[in-house]
């Protein structure tokens, strides 16, 4: 009788054996939640592997892009002289190209960027939108002269020391096109006459159909 016991628990042991064996192999094979968390692991490690310097660059540039496109499209509507209107559509189209590029990098480094404008820059949207004519055309020019000043600045640093060569590259090449921003801008106030009627045959430096320059 005791030596039949002692074959039953045997048995029972081995049986308890092969079946925790038997789901250990089953899970091992059909466990997408190990390939998910490789997958989540791989994308983390992407996002974890930008430095906050360059992180920083991208939230500050996303932000200062979407800015440049309210405000381009303010002045196509507000404006009272053509060079303001032109201006503000170079603006559109120049950093709502940037705006897709560096969309495109940040979907591959697994960084997400703003989609909507934070409470200083909604407020500098407010602000020119209650303007109209000439008074917006000499608050939108002197806006335009620091915020590319800041923002040549802000892609040279990040062109020469950025860590992230997908970066680097896209501030190397938004550049350009932000240093021709600068040469309009600074066009435009000069035609302001130091606050007076915008002269609306301002000089565009390069005009707005130059298509082939590098946009931003």
């Amino acid at each position: 009788m005791n030596t039949r016991i002692i074959k039953i628990a045997h048995l029972a042991a081995v049986i308890v054996i092969l079946l925790v064996l038997a789901v250990m192999i089953g899970v091992a094979r059909s466990n997408p939640a190990g390939q998910n968390s490789n997958q989540s692991g791989g994308q983390a490690g992407a996002a974890t592997g930008v430095s906050n310097a360059d992180r920083k660059f991208a939230m500050e540039a996303a932000m200062g892009g979407m800015t440049e496109v309210e405000l381009g499209r303010l002045a196509t509507e507000r404006g009272a002289s053509d060079a303001v209107k032109q201006f503000g559509q170079r603006m559109v189209d120049d950093h709502s190209k940037a705006n897709d590029d560096l969309k495109q990098w940040a979907t591959t480094a697994g960084v997400t960027l703003p989609t909507a404008l934070d409470a200083k820059h909604q407020a500098v949207v407010a602000r020119m939108s209650r303007l109209s004519g000439a008074a917006f055309d000499r608050a939108y020019a002197k806006d335009m002269l620091k915020d590319h000043v800041k923002d040549v600045a802000l892609f040279q640093r990040e062109a020469d020391h950025g860590a992230d060569a997908g970066l680097k590259s896209f501030a190397s090449s938004t550049l350009p096109t932000l240093q021709e921003h600068l040469r309009m801008a600074r066009a435009l106030n000069s035609g302001t006459g130091g606050g007076h009627n915008m002269n609306s045959n301002a000089s565009m430096s390069g005009g707005t159909n130059n298509n082939n320059a590098n946009r931003r």
